[in-house]
């Protein structure tokens, strides 16, 4: 295997295993949380470091991920207490343990290649000259073997405990009544997304696990409302914005985690504006024909309220009719061509008479309101 190939391969994993997960944190309005996981873990990993004397032992994953679910156990311990809201316990525990985590790397470990720009920024052209040897014998970047581990604990609990998921996210309180734990739940989850951040650490750096773990997922959230569907789709815009920034860094030669997390960010713009149901473009569009639409009801309550009065003709006559409600003569014309079309009114010489259909459509809607 190609060290470009596996590059490319860990890349996709790493952008699959953290694109599962932040779906949920999407839905459970916990992206915040994900940045400040993907910066505590930091100080697990140090303290891990400290204690092994070794940057390849697995109690590294271990100290990282304990340290992830105390940093969600400390924000919501603040949180309880009422004196501040989530958002702002987050901006307390997070730089705190961040900050301890980079005082003790760059005052006990400055000769080790754990480093803060190490650290911050990852780089994933060197995951090929991290090899796993087995027997003596080289069988790949330890990576793939790393990341594809935790891709697949990732998709198993998810596969398990989807149900479980899915009803703790969406009614917690409702989980607990049929006998579901949604703190093991929650705690389950946010150590896995530890897991991922640490596995990923070496790759992308903790800053942009965030990228990887949010960047998908909500670019998913903006296109589909069914959780099956969001999941699929933010794993396969994960894959794709990884082989997209792969090989835009490698055209450019720049960061390859930087790219991706461009095109990442790229993506989202692009859901953001042209997303079929909840792009700028649909809403715009929904907000003209609510408009449209309130306007032909307010026109049908003005001719039903003013049908057989002495000012009948005065009110209905169309070319003054737009002074009485305040409207501009181009916006009238809009909303008389839409209620024609739906046969609503008919022009009778110069005013404005309802139809049958018009006058039932506007005692209905009076009606409702």
């Amino acid at each position: 295997m190609t060290p470009q190939l596996e590059i490319l391969i860990t890349v996709v994993i790493v952008s699959s295993a953290c694109a599962a997960l932040g779906v949920f944190l999407i839905l459970r309005k916990m992206a915040m949380m994900t940045d400040a996981i993907s910066h505590t873990i930091l100080l697990g990993i140090v303290i891990a470091f400290f204690i092994t004397k070794s940057l390849t032992s697995p109690f590294l994953i271990i100290g990282a991920a304990c340290m992830g679910v105390f940093t969600v156990y400390l924000t919501e311990m603040l949180k309880r207490t009422r004196l501040m809201a989530e958002d702002s316990a987050i901006g307390i525990v997070f730089p705190f343990l961040f900050s301890i985590a980079i005082i003790l790397i760059t005052k006990y470990a400055g000769n080790t290649h754990l480093d803060v720009d190490s650290v911050l920024l990852g780089e994933l052209v060197f995951v090929p000259f991290d090899r796993l040897v087995v027997f003596g014998r080289d069988i790949g970047a330890k990576s793939l073997y790393v990341m594809g581990t935790i891709l697949l604990i990732n998709m198993l609990f998810i596969a398990v405990f989807y149900k479980e998921l899915k009803l703790a996210t969406f009614d917690a309180a409702l989980a607990s009544v049929l006998g579901f734990s949604p703190v093991f739940i929650h705690y389950a989850l946010m150590g896995l997304v530890s897991i991922t951040a640490v596995g990923a650490f070496e790759s992308v750096g903790s800053i942009l696990v965030i990228a990887f773990m949010i960047g998908p997922p909500v670019t998913a959230y903006m296109l589909t409302d069914q959780l099956k569907k969001m999941l699929i789709l933010s794993i396969l815009i994960g894959i794709v914005n990884a082989i997209v920034g792969y090989w835009i860094s490698a055209i450019l030669d720049v960061s390859i985690a930087g790219s991706i997390a461009t095109i990442i960010g790229i993506t989202y713009l692009f859901a953001f504006i042209f997303a079929p149901k909840r792009g700028i473009l649909a809403m715009i569009h929904l907000r003209r024909v609510q408009q449209i639409e309130y306007a032909v009801k307010s026109l049908l309550f003005h001719l039903y309220n003013h049908e057989g009065t002495d000012i009948e003709k005065e009110e209905s006559n169309r070319h003054s009719i737009y002074k009485h409600l305040h409207w501009d003569k181009r916006f009238l014309e809009r909303v008389l061509k839409k209620a024609a079309r739906r046969d609503y009114l008919s022009v009778n010489k110069e005013y404005l008479k309802l139809t049958p259909e018009g006058r039932k459509y506007a005692i209905k809607s009076y009606e409702v309101l």
